[in-house]
């Protein structure tokens, strides 16, 4: 890889253009050549916050084959810059690119808090895991300046409601008071993304996502504390993390995790583009074998929307990767199991204090 091809920082390497728009933005190469000849920069790299004002925040998941029934989702967009994001989509339908944009121009969503109170406190809502977040990480570089998700887990605590978590940044550890009150009612299970164990493939994947020590002390402290945690060893990439399979799974067990799920990776969308385009310029030596591979795994193509094999795939890698998976909880987790989070208790705390009558 020669770095100076790369743009610092992110995963993807360029904007695609928007399936909802007629006009597309190209950067010509002459403009490049100027650029370069002025000693100009091209593209300053910069990260937006931009204020976004929902009239909801969760979301009923319809998915059949997603393990949750309702998500929120405090950012759109995601500064972790996962080349592989299936989220990069969705950046389309704010009208941005899912390339760089979906990285580099994030919507905050200050009322988030607010909208959460409102929906938990009404009659008719009936408490069910909220999974914060279904789309992008709650805990990115974001929630460091707007805490955020730090204010919806004080509701969750507040109203006695079961929530549950996915990030794969260690800043959830700043919010270890809250966790630890929600855990003494059952009330939280997190799960921490761990796709590699090799530093430099992370940096690749997953640029400004915590490094792998730090989540793995992360999975060892929340356990400690008495936070369920559950390993997402996703998204499985065949012939770059694939072979990593049982050292994950066994590092994710003796820091503490219960268990481990994974997807196979699938290039919906715009992230087909996205992915090739990072992959030869990142990994040009075995760019064509992984992406045969990955389309091996899904009827020939990078893009699988099938209910039922799409997260797992099909096809003789995909058997290989799915057995390894179950091989692996096998021998590491054998006994361990995630606890059902507890929906008893927000009934009577609907007001926020405990109802005596």
């Amino acid at each position: 890889m020669n770095p100076k091809s790369t743009i610092k920082g992110r995963g993807a390497q360029l904007n695609v253009s928007n399936r909802f728009f007629e006009l597309s933005h190209d950067i010509r190469d002459d403009f490049l050549e100027y650029c370069q000849k002025e000693g100009e920069t091209s593209d300053k790299n910069k990260t937006l916050y931009l204020e976004v004002f929902p009239k909801t925040i969760v979301n009923k998941v319809e998915s059949p084959d997603i393990g949750m029934a309702y998500s929120m989702n405090p950012y759109q967009g995601c500064e972790h810059g996962c080349v592989y994001c299936y989220a990069r989509n969705s950046h389309e339908f704010w009208g941005y690119s899912a390339g760089l944009d979906f990285e580099r121009r994030i919507m905050v969503k200050k009322d988030a808090p607010k909208l959460l109170e409102a929906l938990i406190k009404k009659k008719s809502w009936k408490a069910h895991p909220i999974v914060l977040s279904g789309n992008t990480d709650c805990y990115q570089p974001a929630e460091k300046q707007f805490e955020i998700t730090r204010q919806c887990l004080q509701f969750f605590l507040k109203y006695k409601h079961p929530v549950a978590i996915i990030t794969k940044n260690a800043l959830i550890l700043r919010d270890l008071d809250i966790l630890k009150a929600l855990a003494t009612d059952n009330l939280i299970g997190v799960n921490l993304s761990i796709t590699s164990l090799n530093e430099d493939t992370r940096r690749l994947l997953e640029p400004r996502t915590a490094s792998i020590k730090k989540r793995l002390e992360t999975v060892k402290t929340l356990s400690e504390n008495g936070i369920p945690v559950n390993v997402m060893l996703a998204p499985i990439i065949p012939s770059i993390n694939s072979h990593e399979i049982l050292p994950l799974a066994k590092a994710a067990s003796d820091n503490g995790a219960l268990g481990i799920a994974h997807t196979i990776v699938r290039l919906n969308g715009a992230i087909g583009e996205i992915f090739t385009d990072w992959i030869k310029k990142t990994m040009p030596d075995r760019a064509d074998k992984v992406l045969h591979q990955i389309e091996s795994c899904h009827g020939g193509n990078l893009n699988d929307s099938r209910y039922g094999t799409r997260m797992h795939g099909e096809g003789k890698i995909a058997e290989q990767i799915n057995m390894l998976i179950r091989l692996a909880r096998k021998k590491y987790f054998k006994n361990k199991t995630m606890p059902k989070l507890n929906c008893d208790l927000h009934e009577s705390f609907k007001d926020g204090q405990l109802k005596l009558f």
